[in-house]
């Protein structure tokens, strides 16, 4: 009977083992909370401090504005969008690299290494590619691209971490899809795919795995 318990027992040590050694276990949902928050508060600068307290619809805004003006606008929400992933990224190291610590883990591993890596190619093609949108004046595609191209890249990270960052990834994608048939809506599906999503699984993350 103690062979048959001390054998469970090193199967569940070496399962753990491999599960360490093939996958991030530090991601803290924490980091998932903070960047829901900075996404609303994102949205509010937009909102409020870019667009006027929303006085004027999104499309009519760009048209009704002098195209020198127009195109000080577009960037100014381009880099509030910036804003908010810097410091989403920002809070997801620092909450997962206090988690590691606690947990006494090493964060950067062969594992963090891939997960970056496949977390960053979706990313900085996204950017490139919303940056030409900009430029050509494709305003309506921004959002959904932004939402579209995030959530590929956690998709394509959540093989390295925990499996709720892929289905996170899977309703981003559905987000942003379905923003692009109603550009007009972009700020509030905005706020929904970057701030509410992310609060929903950054506590139910915290609650099943804490900090």
């Amino acid at each position: 009977m103690k062979d048959d318990l001390q054998s469970i027992e090193d199967i569940k040590a070496i399962r753990k083992m491999m599960e360490e050694s093939t996958r991030f276990l530090s991601l803290s949902g924490l980091s998932g909370l903070f960047a829901g928050i900075t996404a609303l508060a994102g949205a509010f600068v937009a909102y409020f401090l870019i667009l006027d307290s929303g006085s004027i619809q999104y499309d009519e805004y760009f048209r009704s504005l002098p195209r020198n003006e127009t195109f000080s606008v577009r960037w100014l929400l381009m880099a509030d969008a910036a804003a908010v992933l810097v410091l989403s990224v920002l809070f997801a190291l620092w909450f997962s690299l206090r988690k590691a610590r606690k947990d006494g883990k090493n964060f950067w591993t062969p594992v963090s290494k891939r997960l970056l890596i496949n977390l960053l190619i979706p990313l900085i093609t996204g950017g490139v590619f919303i940056i030409v949108l900009l430029v050509q004046s494709h305003l309506q595609l921004i959002v959904p691209c932004f939402l579209i191209f995030y959530g590929l890249a956690l998709v394509n990270a959540g093989k390295f971490t925990f499996g709720e960052i892929f289905y996170l990834g899977l309703l981003e994608i559905i987000t942003g899809l379905t923003s692009a048939f109603v550009p007009g809506w972009g700020l509030i599906f905005w706020i929904f795919g970057f701030g509410i999503l992310h609060i929903i699984y950054g506590a139910a993350m915290y609650r099943r795995y804490g900090a």
